[in-house]
């Protein structure tokens, strides 16, 4: 089994610069609790951020989109019926889309329904060590969005999550891993600061929508996007006096990053 390989911010460099070129519109189905972040994060990076939730207008926009974000935070019956659509448009299109299995596990809706997405063939999905070993079916403990496992104890779920579903993969905490089912990178970095903050983990599964949906190597992108968050959460930290300036540096850091090849 291959063992992973460690992603350094100059890895990184070739896809935020296709990042920023590209500006992709990215369609976030995402929870009412970070909409506002999400987007201010996206527009720091450069992309363009847009939240439609009717059903009939989400299909017609994921059609159009770069990227879609399925986040299934606060999810509720009507709100399904708007993701089903979207996704099923987006692979209509052949556009990417993202998965972002909030709490899944820990609630039958959201588990069933979770399940019901993966037969549309995510481009990705993101979530924390409980998520990605609940979404591969393998015995769990978590409490909500907060993961009771370490990210490298749900390496093996994720493979088997890349290898089933072909998506890429991305189980993240002290140590992200990234997989396609063969190759395994880790994304080391961050700041404890990040887990005080509403809404970085959301936002960083739009970041992987959009970079999901890059020409190239799947893999390297979304290894990129978890990196560059990482990255600039270091960097926020070092000035934040606590969460209220970090989040306000955090995008600041976003908006100026520049990572040395």
């Amino acid at each position: 089994m291959n063992q992973p390989h460690t992603f350094v911010a100059a890895d990184a460099v070739a896809s935020l610069h296709l990042f920023r070129e590209k500006s992709p519109l990215i369609h976030c189905l995402t929870n009412d609790v970070v909409q506002t972040f999400t987007a201010n994060v996206l527009l720091a990076l450069g992309a363009s951020p847009a939240m439609v939730i009717d059903p009939d207008e989400a299909a017609q926009f994921s059609a159009i989109a770069d990227a879609v974000l399925v986040n299934v935070g606060t999810l509720t019956h009507s709100r399904s019926t708007a993701m089903l659509a979207a996704v099923h448009a987006a692979g209509k299109a052949q556009r990417a889309w993202t998965l972002d299995p909030v709490a899944v596990g820990a609630l039958t809706f959201r588990t069933e329904f979770c399940q019901q997405l993966l037969e549309h063939r995510p481009a990705a999905i993101r979530g924390n060590a409980s998520e990605i070993m609940a979404l591969a079916r393998q015995a769990t403990s978590g409490r909500g969005v907060d993961s009771l496992h370490d990210s490298a104890l749900a390496l093996d779920a994720a493979r088997l999550l890349a290898s089933t579903t072909g998506a890429i993969v991305a189980v993240t905490g002290e140590t992200d891993y990234v997989t396609d089912g063969q190759r395994v990178l880790a994304v080391a970095g961050g700041s404890p600061l990040m887990t005080r903050v509403v809404g970085t983990g959301c936002a960083l599964s739009a970041v992987v929508a959009g970079f999901a949906a890059l020409p190239g190597d799947r893999l390297t992108h979304v290894a990129s996007a978890c990196r560059i968050m990482s990255l600039a959460g270091e960097r926020a930290a070092m000035a934040a006096a606590g969460p209220g300036s970090f989040v306000a540096l955090f995008l600041d850091e976003l908006f100026t990053l520049e990572v040395q090849g």
